[in-house]
C-alpha cells in the first residue's frame, strides 16, 4: 500500500511539473511576441595605437665542446638469491561413504474397470433417387460464309546499279638509310687529385658579459640617512 501511494504522489508531482513548464514556455513566447523590438545603435570604439616593442637582444653563440667526457661505467649488481619454495605435503583424500540403497516399492494393483456397452446405431433407410429431366437439345447454327479478299499487289524493288570500285595509287616505298658508324670510346685515365690539408686555427675563448645588477628600491642597511 505504501509503495502504491508513493507512486501515485510521484506521478502527480511529475504531472504538475510538466504543466507548469508548458505554461511558463507559452507565457515566455507570448511575452517575446508582444514586446517591441528596439534597435540600439552600437557606440563607436576608437582604435588604439599599436605599441612599439623593442627589438629582441642578440644572444652570442657559445662554442661547441670538441671532446665530451666518456660515460661512467656502471658496475653490474649481483643477482639476489631467491629462496626455494617449501614443498607442500599432499593431503589425504577424504573417504566418502557409499550412497544408501533405496528399497523398491511394490507396484499397486489397479482393478480392471468394466467396459461400457455402446448401443448399436439405428439403420438409416435408403432414400429413392430423384429422376432428373433430360437436358434440352440445342439446334446447330449455320456457319456464316466469309468472302475471300483479293491479295494486294506489292511493287517490286528497283534494281540498284553496281558502282565501279575506285583505283587507289600504290603506297610509296621508303628507301633504307645507311646506319651511321659510331666511333669507339677511348679510355681516359682519371687523375687522382691531391686534397690540401686544412688546419683549423685555435678558437678564442669567448668573454661572456656579466648580467647587470637589479636595482632595488629598498634602502641598503648601514647607508641610512642621518
Amino acid at each position: 500500500m505504501a509503495s502504491k501511494s508513493t507512486m501515485r504522489s510521484l506521478v502527480l508531482i511529475m504531472g504538475l511539473l510538466l504543466l507548469s513548464c508548458s505554461g511558463m514556455s507559452s507565457a515566455a513566447r507570448l511575452l517575446e511576441e508582444m514586446a517591441p523590438k528596439e534597435e540600439y545603435p552600437h557606440p563607436e570604439v576608437p582604435e588604439l595605437p599599436k605599441p612599439e616593442l623593442p627589438p629582441h637582444p642578440t644572444v652570442p653563440e657559445l662554442p661547441k665542446p670538441d671532446e665530451l667526457p666518456p660515460h661512467p661505467v656502471v658496475p653490474e649488481l649481483p643477482k639476489p638469491e631467491v629462496p626455494v619454495h617449501p614443498a607442500v605435503p599432499e593431503l589425504p583424500k577424504p573417504e566418502i561413504p557409499p550412497h544408501s540403497t533405496v528399497p523398491e516399492l511394490p507396484k499397486p494393483e489397479m482393478p480392471e474397470l468394466p467396459k461400457p456397452e455402446v448401443p448399436e446405431h439405428p439403420a438409416v433407410p435408403e432414400l429413392p433417387k430423384p429422376e432428373l429431366p433430360p437436358h434440352p437439345t440445342v439446334p446447330e447454327l449455320p456457319k456464316p460464309e466469309v468472302p475471300e479478299l483479293p491479295k494486294p499487289e506489292v511493287p517490286e524493288h528497283p534494281a540498284v546499279p553496281e558502282l565501279p570500285k575506285p583505283e587507289l595509287p600504290p603506297h610509296p616505298t621508303v628507301p633504307e638509310l645507311p646506319k651511321p658508324e659510331v666511333p669507339a670510346h677511348t679510355a681516359v685515365p682519371e687523375p687522382e687529385p691531391e686534397l690540401p690539408k686544412h688546419e683549423l686555427p685555435p678558437l678564442p675563448e669567448p668573454e661572456l658579459p656579466l648580467p647587470p645588477k637589479a636595482e632595488s628600491h629598498y634602502p641598503v642597511p648601514g647607508m641610512a640617512k642621518p
